[in-house]
């Protein structure tokens, strides 16, 4: 572990729903709840005026409903997400050549590498000015967190939420930590907590007391050796600005059980064909093709095939998981359908004839035959879909939001990142003066900061708090 709090990490602040509330003024300040919003939908980020009800991602929305009835719920616009992300991103490679991001939203720098800080007061500096650039280019707020090692900048930046910035200064660490729940440590979820609970350690000072033998006795050599040495705050993990890609995957989940066998063939044959658009995007290929179906009673099987060879071959890729979906039985129905690509290669294999017809291993006779080329994908008719919270311009009222829609009419709130909050008006589903529109700008982008490779802005910053900064380990919610 290092000497100097050089290891930052950065947490933007519910990052989805800060972004639609940022996009949206008449939802500042208010519950707003982004994610799947079908029966089955889940949250995937909520506000922190939501929280208050108690809800928080990866709940079933359908239980977020019944918390926060009131709150605005939205569909993710991701395309946006990543471009915000892009923008934050390059400000953290301004800093340093050692960036590894976790998420969308997440990362871990690495300040002694870019020569940006080397003690406790250039790290603060370092801490409170990118806060501050954040704000400028995104309109967002984020909470940072500065240690000697990864660990304890994440459990940093934790304790810094919302809008803040904590210093854990080297020296201090298992004092800070003592008193803190099991929790708190990475790997510690809901079993192991509970199996600790059990035996009588509920802090990080417990598990330290308890001693690494007592600690390899309940939960095996690895996981107890490994917990031993967090509560002593040892954690010599480098940041990592490649991180390696180890397989590309896609996967619908389905708001009624799909019982008809066509119907979910016509599912995969689309899935895989969604796959290998991001394959190919990533300029990858891949030998093992992986099926996963999550049926009517929530029973997961996986079902793969290792190739002669990697592949970006739409049609090899779909027949391969066709092959798969013949070995399970869907009769009771599917919830979920999933197909993806493993075994990664920035070549492909060119005999593709091998490679539609059998997996590794399979000796193909010369005189069979590949079978028929598969059938294309049925057409099916453009429909005009408008999604809770996305974009939308009309050639009288110019641009603004969908509200909601249902039963042959969509209502749309007209406003902007920068306006007021703006009047709320109701359409039929295909008035052709309203269409979908990209989203716009949060901000303008400062001349005198990083360039970013996110779209140019237009619209002035939003209001979203003001910047803090703490200068030591304070309770913060998360």
């Amino acid at each position: 572990m290092r000497s100097a709090p050089t290891i930052l990490h950065l947490d933007m602040d519910a990052f989805y729903a800060s972004v639609e509330q940022a996009s949206k003024p008449s939802l500042r300040g208010k519950a707003v709840i982004v994610g799947g919003l079908g029966p089955r939908g889940v949250v995937a980020t909520a506000s922190y005026e939501a929280r208050v009800h108690g809800v928080h991602s990866a709940m079933p929305m359908s239980q977020a409903r019944r918390l926060a009835p009131n709150a605005a719920y939205l569909v993710p616009r991701f395309a946006l997400y990543r471009s915000i992300s892009d923008q934050v991103m390059a400000l953290l490679r301004a800093l340093s050549p050692l960036v590894e991001p976790l998420s969308l939203d997440e990362a871990f720098v690495d300040l002694e590498a870019g020569d940006t800080a080397w003690d406790e007061r250039s790290a603060r500096l370092v801490g409170t000015k990118l806060r501050a650039d954040i704000r400028a280019v995104t309109g967002l707020t984020g909470s940072v967190g500065l240690a000697a090692s990864k660990m304890l900048a994440k459990i940093a930046s934790e304790q810094a939420k919302p809008d803040g910035l904590v210093v854990i200064e080297p020296g201090t660490e298992r004092e800070m930590l003592a008193p803190m729940s099991v929790r708190t440590l990475p790997g510690v979820g809901p079993a192991t907590g509970d199996h600790l609970r059990r035996a009588g350690i509920h802090t990080v000072g417990e598990i330290a007391e308890a001693g690494e033998d007592e600690l390899v006795r309940l939960l095996g050599k690895a996981h107890g050796h490994a917990l031993y040495a967090m509560a002593l705050a040892r954690d010599d993990r480098p940041v990592v600005a490649e991180r390696e890609t180890k397989s590309v995957s896609v996967e619908d989940t389905y708001d009624v059980d799909i019982h008809d066998r066509v119907r979910v063939g016509l599912e995969v044959q689309r899935l895989a064909d969604r796959c290998v658009r991001r394959l190919r995007g990533a300029g990858l290929s891949g030998r093992t093709i992986v099926l996963k179906v999550r049926r009517y009673d929530f029973s997961t099987l996986t079902r793969s095939e290792t190739l002669r060879g990697p592949t970006d071959d739409p049609a090899v890729v779909r027949e391969a998981a066709a092959r798969l979906l013949d070995s399970v039985d869907t009769t009771g129905g599917v919830r979920l359908l999933g197909v993806g690509v493993s075994g990664l290669a920035d070549y492909t294999q060119e005999d593709l004839f091998a490679q539609a017809a059998g997996g590794a291993g399979e000796e193909v006779a010369e005189e069979e035959e590949s079978g028929p080329a598969p059938e294309p994908l049925p057409e099916v008719p453009a429909e005009r879909r408008w999604s809770a919270g996305h974009d939308v311009r009309h050639t009288e009222y110019g641009h603004g939001w969908v509200q909601g829609s249902g039963l042959g009419r969509v209502t749309v709130r007209f406003e902007t990142p920068g306006s007021a909050p703006g009047r709320v008006k109701t359409f039929r589903v295909d008035d052709p003066a309203l269409e979908a529109a990209d989203p716009l700008p949060l901000v303008e982008a400062p001349p005198d900061l990083p360039r970013t490779d996110a779209p140019a802005a237009g619209a002035s910053a939003s209001p979203l708090g003001g910047v803090t900064a703490r200068a030591g380990p304070a309770p913060g919610t998360r």
